[in-house]
């Protein structure tokens, strides 16, 4: 197959999830610069980063790259490139993108100027007098940061957090792709037990269901690239049958959802089933309060309320030291808990084993993590 320049974007402070993940995919070599990881791979790869990858934001393919400080460079430069090899005559291409640190800094004029110089440099490859874009759609984004410019084609389409299981949507949502990775970062396997108590509308739950039944987070959705002609018929067909070959369907898994709000629940049931993983996650209506288990070296992975999500100060110190005894009841079990609350291991009254910077949206949040005893049996470790 063809080799494309490949860059997969991913939010701060999760690159290292995501590179582990293009690793699980035989992809070793990824370099993460300013949120992106690039890499040479196939269209086969470009198929497969889309359907499994669970932290990722978009799949990109690279066109080309140059030095850029005029808009005369500009217009020469991306007239250049072999846009024929990646556009049909026909296709559809909005431009989008930005500018940071460099002599051009007028983000629509960039816009213009690069759509205009694909079109004259298209009529002269297919030697047609226009070009009427009544085709697929093929997403340019383009980057000109510190004077250099950089053409990519979205090969995603919507953003790969939008699996396609979640069609409501609850208060201060968490998107698909950091809830994965903040299971990816726990110790949670799928043979161990599993407790949200705080579960909204259901994301960490489902995420942690899919992660157990290694259903590809890409299988209820469609792609970009999945409409273009001209992109490897092979390579779409693989992607998704390995999909579906993939889900264990026979694996038993623990997963417990809890919250106190009862449409919360019926809203993350609905997600669940719309997702196909309502048959592996218990879902009750509970205050958290009245969260325990007899089971041992499980995993409470969690988003609470916190100051953005309409609690006043005092609600939130209070919910917090009483999440903590329910947490002193759970013995050997370990936590993962997201928030933007930024005296929580002081109210919590335990300091974290360890704590991690991550972003929900533009809030700036840390991922608590307070680690149990390990269980004795490997297979708990390793998920084996």
């Amino acid at each position: 197959m063809k080799k494309y320049k490949i860059s997969v974007t991913t939010a701060s402070g999760i690159e290292a999830v995501t590179k582990r993940e293009l690793r699980d995919l035989g992809i070793e070599n990824a370099p993460a610069i300013s949120g992106r990881l690039s890499f040479e791979g196939t269209a086969l790869d470009v198929a497969r980063c889309n359907m499994f990858l669970r932290t990722a934001d978009r799949v990109y393919i690279e066109v080309g790259r140059f030095p850029c400080t005029s808009f005369d460079q500009l217009f020469e430069g991306v007239s250049k490139l072999d846009w024929k090899s990646f556009l049909p005559v026909d296709a559809s291409f909005p431009v989008n993108g930005k500018c940071v640190g460099s002599v051009l800094y007028g983000v629509s004029a960039c816009q213009s100027i690069i759509k205009k110089s694909i079109v004259v440099a298209l009529k002269k490859a297919y030697r047609v007098a226009e070009i009427l874009e009544d085709g697929s759609e093929y997403r340019i984004e383009f980057t000109i940061i510190k004077d250099e410019a950089v053409l990519y084609i979205d090969t995603s389409g919507s953003p790969l957090h939008k699996r396609g299981y979640r069609n409501l949507v609850g208060a201060a949502p968490m998107k698909e792709t950091l809830a994965a990775a903040i299971i990816l970062l726990s110790v949670w396997r799928y043979n161990r037990p599993f407790i949200d108590p705080f579960c909204g509308s259901g994301t960490l739950a489902i995420e942690a269901a899919m992660i157990g039944l290694d259903k590809a987070p890409g299988l209820c959705r469609t792609f970009a690239y999945e409409w273009w002609d001209n992109f490897p018929q092979e390579a779409k067909d693989k992607a998704r049958s390995e999909a579906k070959e993939r889900v264990k369907k026979d694996r038993t898994l623990q997963i417990s959802a809890f919250d106190v709000d009862k449409n919360a629940i019926r809203l993350a049931e609905h997600h669940a089933k719309n997702a196909g993983v309502y048959e592996y996650i218990h879902f009750q209506c509970m205050d958290m309060r009245e969260v325990k288990s007899s089971k041992a070296y499980g995993v409470v992975i969690t988003n609470p309320p916190y100051g953005e999500r309409l609690l006043s100060e005092k609600e939130l110190r209070l919910l917090y030291q009483d999440f903590q005894k329910v947490y002193k009841n759970l013995p050997d079990w370990s936590l993962f808990l997201i928030t933007a609350y930024g005296d929580f291991e002081s109210v919590f009254g335990k300091k974290a084993d360890r704590t991690r910077k991550l972003y929900n949206g533009d809030l700036e949040c840390r991922l608590y993590q307070y680690l149990g005893k390990k269980p004795k049996d490997t297979n708990l470790i390793t998920g084996d």
